[in-house]
């Protein structure tokens, strides 16, 4: 076992919804009493205003820095932004976590001490549960065009070839109530040996959304394992937008091609 926990640190993304952010950060905060950890706020330029209102606002804790960048740079880039003050911080384990994250225990600390006792593991992520208690299906395998394909079509079509191959991805026909191997860290809450983060230049810069955190899992599969750790849990609102508009469609088709050329269409290993 560690003797002694390693320094944290944790960075959240913030487009609009100042309200749910500011419940975000006050969980992360009230939920994490190590007196090294660093919390960034870093405001993707937000229409809304929010960015302003997070500097703004006092969150009553040296711990957290919030920053406003003045363009929208989307989710990798505004993640990879904090990367300087992690080396200077001296940061051990980095969380990438999502504004609708919210902590219900010392979930970070937990994930970090596991993390130290297990040096081979590169990434790791915690069991999330829906607000009303459902368990999301979250741990996911390598994605694969055919795995896509199938995602998108199984609600239309609940039964049969797609619906199989959408719970195949899904993990569905494994055991997920112990900890794993896994192929996929899901962005919404994720833990990165922070000198691997650094080391494969954090997310993929031509990423603006979608599959970008398949793509950082692949990079760290390099460097190591990543785990599902289901003994430690968080809540995630996980809004998914809908793929009826044209323009988010076609950033998603432009991110899963980039993504297959990059790391290929067949399957992972696990």
């Amino acid at each position: 076992m560690a003797t002694t926990s390693p320094r944290m640190s944790a960075c959240i993304v913030a487009y609009c919804d100042y309200e749910e952010v500011c419940a975000a950060v006050r969980s992360v905060l009230a939920h994490t009493p190590s007196p090294d950890f660093r919390l960034f706020v870093v405001d993707n330029a937000s229409p809304d205003g929010c960015g302003q209102k997070l500097l703004a606002e006092d969150f009553g804790d040296p711990r957290v820095t919030v920053r406003t960048l003045p363009e929208i740079l989307g989710f990798g880039k505004g993640h990879n932004s904090v990367l300087p003050d992690l080396a200077a911080m001296g940061s051990e384990i980095h969380f990438i976590l999502n504004p609708d994250i919210l902590l219900t225990a010392d979930t970070l600390t937990g994930i970090a001490a596991w993390m130290a006792d297990h040096p081979g593991a590169a990434m790791a992520t915690p069991q999330l549960f829906y607000p009303d208690g459902r368990r999301q299906d979250l741990p996911r395998r390598k994605p694969t065009p055919w795995l896509l394909l199938a995602r998108q079509l199984a609600e239309r079509f609940p039964r049969g070839v797609f619906a199989k191959a959408n719970d195949h991805y899904l993990m569905r026909d494994e055991d997920l109530s112990a900890v794993r191997e896994i192929e996929f860290c899901t962005g919404s809450f994720a833990a990165i040996r922070t000198e691997i983060f650094a080391k494969i230049g954090g997310f993929d810069p031509e990423y603006f959304m979608y599959v970008e955190d398949a793509d950082l899992t692949q990079k760290a599969l390099r460097c190591g394992k990543a785990y599902l750790l289901p003994q430690f849990s968080a809540i995630h609102a996980w809004h998914r937008a809908p793929m009826r508009d044209a323009g988010r469609f076609r950033m998603q088709l432009v991110s899963m091609g980039r993504y297959f050329k990059k790391w290929g269409i067949g399957p992972g290993r696990v």
